[in-house]
């Protein structure tokens, strides 16, 4: 079946600033520079790698100035002026809690650099999902469109057999609600494809047009592998979100080292040089003092006694480590399930798509024989609208299982931690239609 020329001005009026057909790599490339979900990511990661640079800092020198002056008036002619400045130097010597929080900000810095590798699997998932979705709602629209003409057509041949005498009048009351029942579904349809339209311009932030679809000839593989036994072991080691769970537990981990230093003396060395001076008049006679000294030392802290607060900072720390280590495990299981998951939908998927390649070609077989049956008289009208409701909908279901597979090979990827350029590539291969030619011409049987 063609497709129905208003599809074709649908998807460019839906879309008239785009002026040439972007794929799917095309796409991506654009959701990347355009998607803020994936722009807020990258700031949230520069947010907390520095917290590294900040708690690093504790570690090194601190050095201020200062400057002061101030005037002393007393009874009479009296006056005193005085200047100061002075420059004060801090260097940690021991803090057991500077280096625990160095080690847990460094954590961090790795877990967040894991979260964006995250982030971006995650926009190839969500822009493949957006992108295949249009295509599933062309393909739809252009299914409603021919069965809603199918349709016109049975009502018609309804009334002028009913004119002849040759047909009941209940034939074109069925034909009649089956046709108006076509109109909605080609409106719903069509507000289905706009949707899915400004769906990815969210992402992308500009407009997406003329996609490029699957060929009628597809044939859906298996990625190259051994088993789920080996997509769970690189899931395990390579995931993205469960290398991030590890390192903040790390982090964690370190917050209860943190805790405990509370418990633990430091020691600082301190200087300071500092420059005054002084002028003006005492009894009658003017004068001025100049004064320059310096002075270093060491200070040791040692906590006695805080009321009880560094023992429940401790069972702080404690408490949120076991909660990182807890979700690191959930994350751990549901990784194993969704991988051995997403491997079985993707090898159901290739029966999938041929079996519902098969159901159309069927669909499409028995609404012909409907067809010719109904006009030498062996079949009713009735027969003929339930094939072409049977053959609508074998198009939907083979449209939507052919573009689910191709998602469920994504998805397979990403929980592998697999999932990179390379991948939308070899899909993007794959789509070699342009959306202004026949998106859904039925398979012949083999």
């Amino acid at each position: 079946m063609s497709r129905h020329p208003l599809v074709l001005a649908l998807a460019f009026a839906l879309l008239p600033a785009a002026a040439h057909a972007e794929d799917l790599l095309q796409t991506y490339e654009l959701a990347r520079s355009g998607d803020t979900q994936f722009s807020a990511a990258e700031s949230s990661r520069l947010v907390t790698r520095e917290g590294s640079v900040q708690a690093r800092a504790a570690l090194l020198p601190q050095i201020d100035g200062d400057a002061s002056i101030s005037r002393d008036l007393a009874d009479g002619e009296d006056e005193t002026t005085s200047r100061g400045l002075g420059v004060n130097a801090r260097q940690m010597v021991y803090d057991h809690a500077n280096f625990t929080r160095l080690r847990s900000a460094n954590a961090l810095s790795k877990a967040s650099d894991f979260d964006l590798d995250a982030a971006s699997d995650d926009l190839i998932t969500r822009t493949s999902a957006a992108y295949f979705n249009v295509l599933v709602q062309l393909e739809t629209l252009a299914a409603a469109e021919a069965a809603e003409t199918a349709l016109k057509k049975q009502f018609d041949f309804a009334s002028k057999r009913l004119e002849v005498g040759l047909a009941p009048i209940t034939d074109v009351h069925e034909a009649r609600a089956q046709y108006d029942s076509a109109r909605a579904s080609t409106i719903l349809a069509r507000n289905a494809v706009e949707d899915a339209y400004q769906a990815l311009r969210e992402l992308t932030g500009q407009p997406v047009a003329r996609l490029k679809g699957l060929p009628d000839d597809f044939k859906p593989a298996l990625p190259e592998s051994t088993g789920v036994e080996e997509w769970v072991a690189t899931a395990v080691a390579n995931n993205p979100a469960l290398k991030a769970k590890e390192f903040a537990l790390k982090s964690a981990e370190a917050d209860v080292g943190t805790a405990r230093a509370g418990h633990y003396p430091s020691l600082y060395l301190s200087g300071r040089y500092g420059d005054s001076t002084t002028w003006g008049r005492e009894n009658g006679s003017r004068f001025n003092v100049n004064d320059g000294s310096g002075q270093i030392g060491l200070t040791l802290s040692v906590p006695i006694f805080s009321g009880g607060a560094t023992q429940s900072g401790v069972r702080q720390a404690l408490a949120r480590r076991d909660i990182a280590q807890d979700d690191l495990e959930q994350t751990k299981r549901a990784l194993d399930r969704n991988t051995r998951n997403a491997y079985q939908t993707v090898v159901a998927g290739i029966s999938e798509v041929e079996a519902r390649r098969l159901a159309l070609v069927s669909a499409r077989a028995a609404y012909d024989a409907s067809q010719v049956g109904l006009e030498v008289g062996t079949r009713t009208v009735l027969d003929v609208l339930t094939n072409q409701r049977n053959l609508f909908t074998a198009q939907q279901a083979y449209a939507q299982a052919k573009y689910n597979f191709l998602q469920n090979r994504l998805l397979l990827e990403q929980a592998a931690g697999t999932l990179d350029i390379d991948d939308v590539q070899d899909i993007n291969r794959l789509l070699t239609v342009d959306t202004e030619a026949n998106l859904q011409t039925p398979p012949t049987a083999q």
